[in-house]
């Protein structure tokens, strides 16, 4: 079967032109580490490639959901959700999407004398389970000002910052254990009752379609438990909940980005763009559309929580229609 390069619903992603690279390898501060590409494919149903002529870059591929594999000389693995690889530089390789569950992945091209330190010489996948001290949304942050930046403009300042901010993306991977003790002891992630740690496995998996079952499996509690925790102490049950913070993440993604709507539905796992605008206006009571409108006319309109909500999380900005 055929597979694609690119031109996946939902995609986005930036290749830099020769001038910039070259821009890149002439500074002192970027040519330690650069990006020559980057992007999110959503959903990337029959994406692969396959290289027999090696290219100069390293890979990292991170899925988020769904399924793939890849080979890299005659070693050939399988790739789940949480997983992670980076594809050396030099050596041929070849990789794709699983065809009946296919993945979403955040990926990087780059290089530079630093590259090879964050690549290490493991070829395995690498798994980052969502918990409550893994900081995957503060890393997926990370990329999006990545993209963001490098999607305005490529020149020395923007590609500086980019430089910076791809040291500490790659370092969240490389050295797993310390950002995720980083985040631990400021405290931002350091939770331990059952309602908190719930929310924040749906924080980190704000990108999935969640289920009830997810949460019983993580938790350890049953789903009329969990259920009754929800209420009692957030007036909704646990899908709704997930689908009040998908809808919050949206709306920070429409204040802080350009992300069309088919788009930034994707970030917050919903594949299907009519449902996730009928979600959207259901719960902030207007369309995607007129909530973009309104932002980018700057009323200032006060944050309104969600009732009963503990004070460490917060609802979508705006008012919720219930």
């Amino acid at each position: 079967m055929m597979k694609q390069k690119e031109g996946f619903c939902g995609e986005r992603s930036v290749v830099l032109p020769p001038m910039a690279i070259e821009m890149e390898q002439h500074d002192p501060l970027v040519s330690s580490l650069y990006i020559t590409d980057i992007g999110y494919y959503p959903r990337a149903s029959l994406h692969g490639r396959s290289r027999q002529q090696p290219i100069s870059e390293y890979i990292l591929i991170y899925c988020v959901n769904g399924a793939g594999s890849y080979t890299v000389g005659s070693e050939h693995y399988t790739v789940c959700e949480n997983h992670y690889f980076i594809l050396p530089a030099g050596v041929p390789h070849s990789y794709e999407a699983n065809e009946a569950n296919p993945w979403t992945i955040y990926w990087v091209h780059f290089n530079g004398p630093h590259a090879a330190i964050y690549a290490g010489e493991e070829r395995k996948p690498h798994r980052v389970e969502p918990g409550l001290t893994s900081r995957i949304s503060d890393r997926n942050n990370i990329f999006e000002e990545l993209l963001a930046t490098l999607s305005d403009g490529f020149d020395l300042e923007h590609l500086r910052y980019a430089s910076s901010l791809l040291h500490h993306y790659l370092a969240s991977m490389r050295f797993l254990g310390l950002y995720r003790k980083s985040g631990s002891e400021r405290g931002d992630t350091h939770r331990t009752d059952v309602l908190a740690a719930a929310i924040r496995y749906m924080e980190e998996n704000i990108e999935k379609r969640l289920s009830v079952e997810a949460l019983v499996t993580y938790t350890g509690y049953s789903a009329r438990y969990l259920s009754e925790l929800f209420r009692q102490q957030t007036g909704h049950s646990p899908t709704s909940y997930f689908n009040l913070l998908k809808v919050k993440r949206a709306c920070l993604l429409m204040e802080t980005t350009d992300m069309k709507v088919n788009q930034l539905c994707h970030k917050v796992g919903i594949d299907d763009c009519y449902y996730f605008s009928r979600l959207f206006s259901k719960i902030m009571g207007l369309s995607p559309k007129a909530y973009r409108e309104r932002q980018n006319l700057n009323t200032n309109t006060p944050a309104v929580g969600i009732s009963g909500e503990p004070t460490s999380t917060r609802a979508p900005r705006g008012k919720l229609k219930e």
